[in-house]
């Protein structure tokens, strides 16, 4: 008469019904109240009303055990026992909780008005992980519901073993469940839980993506190679982990091809390069660690470059270790093997160590480096000269002495005189020009000329125009 919603007291009836020991007529009252879900993939556990039915057919119901001293029991609690039947699986062994009249109710409501995610978590919190897999199956529901409902409960109760178990005994081949284990490894990764992560990738045989993460162990929050020296052992885990990626590639092509749709794939010869750049940076592992260790180590960065970064860091790693060695000469040779290698830019980082040389006053040394660039073989007629320009293009102050020397070690007459008016050495810059054949020197000496008189040195102009 009111006009009021009856659904309220629909539902109440329902309950009292239930609390009576009433099933069907339970069933019978919700159904005029209850409405099943729009979605059933939706991430939460439905209607508050089916809730609370589910909450009081598993609550309100006392666990009762029985055992084998249970003979003299009363008729009386005996008929309590078998009407309060417990839901728990800690009570009853399995294949008895599936007979359980309550337990079968609270499967009715989540099946008729219940989401997905409702139905997983119940076989879940009653220790049913094979049901819960299953059904997600049969639904194929998404990724997020395995993570929810699934996924995130068995390691937060330390039952991934459990669950990696029957995901194989379910599917040996885990093809079905690659979705779910990606997205899980994806989850993982965003919060941080890699050695759970690492776990999982080798549970689903994933050698790429496990060697990738086998180098963050190695290389994450380490500040200098004395540690990465100490952490070597995941270098070996990565080459294991390509290694036996490699075998089972080789194995599999021999035979139709293997079906590892979602585990990361790579070519054997990208697989190859990568286990050369483990073995590299063992190399430089163990000389940078060693160098540390012995105090000779120098540089103080911020970051510590590793080849696993891009070129930039792996410049930054060569440059690392012809600077670290006693001298230029030690580091020279695993430094060009990481320059050829990686195809990088070798100019460049001869430059930078150049640069660092002239920084920490080491002008010697600065010779050394030029001998071993031009010793090494793959050097361009002026790479070295170049070396040397770059470094005056930004030091001025380099002591008069210790120019002359680099300069006078240049190959090119002409980048002896760019050199020396870099320097504003204009005398020396016309002594070399006037060597020259005539009509170049003319130009070169009338360049001087202009250079004298715009910073007034009337002494070199007055040659320039004597000569010209």
């Amino acid at each position: 008469k009111s006009g009021l919603d009856p659904g309220g007291a629909w539902h109440a009836w329902g309950m009292a019904c239930l609390k009576a020991g009433n099933l069907t007529s339970a069933r019978e009252k919700f159904n005029r109240c209850l409405k099943p879900p729009m979605d059933l993939n939706q991430l939460n556990h439905g209607s508050r009303l089916v809730q609370d039915v589910i909450q009081y057919l598993e609550s309100t119901v006392k666990p009762v055990l029985i055992t084998d001293d249970d003979y003299f029991a009363t008729l009386r609690e005996l008929e309590a026992t078998l009407r309060t039947r417990s839901l728990s699986l800690e009570m009853m062994c399995e294949g008895k909780i599936q007979h359980n009249s309550y337990y079968q109710e609270c499967l009715f409501y989540l099946h008729s008005y219940g989401t997905n995610l409702a139905i997983i978590s119940f076989y879940m919190r009653h220790d049913c992980m094979r049901e819960a897999l299953l059904h997600l199956l049969n639904k194929e529901s998404p990724s997020e519901v395995f993570i929810e409902g699934i996924f995130i409960p068995s390691y937060e109760s330390g039952k991934l073993h459990m669950l990696e178990n029957l995901l194989e005994t379910i599917d040996p081949g885990l093809e079905s469940w690659g979705v779910y284990l990606i997205a899980a490894c994806k989850y993982l990764q965003r919060k941080n839980y890699y050695h759970i992560l690492y776990e999982l990738q080798q549970f689903m045989k994933d050698h790429v993506r496990a060697a990738m993460t086998c180098i963050r162990f190695f290389t994450h929050g380490a500040k200098s190679y004395t540690e990465l020296g100490g952490k070597q052992m995941w270098l070996l885990k990565i080459k294991d982990h390509l290694k036996v990626y490699l075998q089972e590639v080789s194995r599999s092509s021999g035979r139709k091809k293997m079906a590892f749709t979602f585990r990361k794939k790579m070519s054997a010869t990208d697989v190859s390069r990568h286990i050369n750049t483990v073995d590299l940076q063992m190399e430089v592992t163990k000389f940078l660690h060693q160098c540390e260790s012995s105090g000779a180590s120098q540089m103080t960065d911020s970051s510590l470059p590793t080849l696993f970064g891009n070129n930039n860091m792996k410049m930054d790693v060569a440059c690392k270790v012809i600077l670290e060695g006693k001298n230029i000469e030690e580091g020279f040779g695993i430094a060009f093997r990481v320059l050829q290698d990686f195809q990088l830019e070798a100019t460049e980082v001869y430059s930078k160590v150049a640069k660092q040389l002239v920084k920490q006053q080491k002008y010697s040394e600065i010779q050394q480096l030029l001998k071993c660039v031009n010793e090494s073989g793959v050097a361009a007629k002026n790479d070295g000269d170049n070396i040397i320009l770059n470094c005056l293009n930004e030091f001025k102050n380099i002591p008069a002495e210790d120019l002359d020397n680099l300069i006078q070690d240049m190959d090119s007459d002409e980048n002896k005189i760019q050199a020396y008016m870099m320097c504003n050495k204009l005398r020396s810059a016309y002594l070399v020009s006037v060597r020259q054949e005539k009509a170049r020197a003319v130009q070169l000496v009338q360049h001087v000329r202009q250079l004298a008189e715009s910073s007034g040195d009337d002494v070199v102009k007055a040659i320039c125009a004597q000569w010209l």
